[in-house]
């Protein structure tokens, strides 16, 4: 019985611990290159089909270092609908999870200009499991069968976005099933509770299409603190190149370079470990590609 509880006990330590690592440092794709990631009103925004693949990886690549991989479909299906899918994929040591989202977006006109007032609703699965063919002993612990015969579960997000050719501001409510009914497996410390951003663009004509998109992000994680993240996109060359750059009020930072070219776009980002998980994790780096196809 005392090994029982002390294996339980391990498993949700570290599995908090995973949730919590990938809650304050979230994608750094998601302030600028992919807000999808972060929001589903802003599925379908953009014409066209839109596909973004990111990976990101813990800085030393020790056996079992976090590592996340995202990938995100959105299509416009007119100026007022949008459609999206969104992949998530993360894993630390012998815990994997996995949640697979829909979205349906909704951008309502307020002007002949281009401003919208946007809804999103993503509806999904989530799984959690343990990588038994990772384990290195018993595989057949009876508390790892229990761990992963554990039900997949319905999960969600909403969101909102007034956008502009400027002006941007959001705000979204992820994993809502936290808020419809509580569960011990998912209102655990380090979930994402809510997120909220503003930003607006400053384009400098006759500068060889130099702008620039001051941003300031605000987040809460249970159990924690509310974060802040302020930081800027600047771009040139009418967007083929970008430098970008957040800092966090978990007292870590993410900056990173972009290139554009026609319908295809790479960028590579680097993210400073929070003070609070410095002692447990590395800093990370994470690398993204984006398809436009049929703009």
């Amino acid at each position: 019985m005392k090994k029982i509880i002390n294996t339980a006990l391990f498993f949700a330590i570290v599995f908090s611990s995973n949730i919590a690592t990938a809650q304050l440092n979230p994608m750094g794709a998601m302030y600028f290159q992919n807000q999808y990631l972060g929001n589903p009103a802003l599925a379908g925004t953009e014409s066209g089909l839109d596909f973004n693949l990111g990976i990101r990886q813990q800085w030393s690549l020790f056996p079992g270092s976090p590592q996340m991989q995202t990938f995100t479909a959105s299509y416009a299906l007119n100026d007022k609908a949008g459609l999206g899918l969104n992949v998530y994929n993360d894993q630390s040591g012998l815990f994997k999870r996995t949640r697979t989202v829909a979205t349906y977006a909704y951008h309502l006109p307020l002007s002949e200009v281009d401003q919208h007032l946007s809804f999103g609703l993503s509806l999904g699965f989530v799984n959690d499991r343990i990588t038994t063919e990772d384990i290195r002993g018993n595989q057949g612990d009876s508390n790892v069968g229990a761990y992963n015969q554990r039900d997949t579960y319905v999960d969600g997000d909403f969101g909102m976005a007034y956008t502009s050719n400027n002006f941007n501001i959001q705000a979204a409510l992820p994993n809502m099933k936290s808020f419809l009914k509580k569960d011990i497996n998912i209102d655990a410390v380090g979930r994402g509770t809510f997120f909220s951003a503003i930003s607006y663009k400053f384009q400098i004509d006759g500068a060889g299409g130099f702008g620039i998109e001051p941003k300031i992000a605000y987040r809460g994680v249970k159990g924690m603190d509310n974060l802040i993240d302020v930081g800027a996109n600047i771009s040139y060359a009418n967007n083929r190149i970008n430098l970008f750059g957040m800092y966090h009020s978990s007292k870590s930072s993410t900056f990173g370079v972009g290139l554009n070219y026609l319908n295809i776009g790479f960028s590579g980002m680097y993210s400073t470990a929070t003070s609070a998980l410095s002692r447990y994790s590395n800093d990370n780096f994470e690398v993204s590609m984006k398809l436009r196809l049929f703009q």
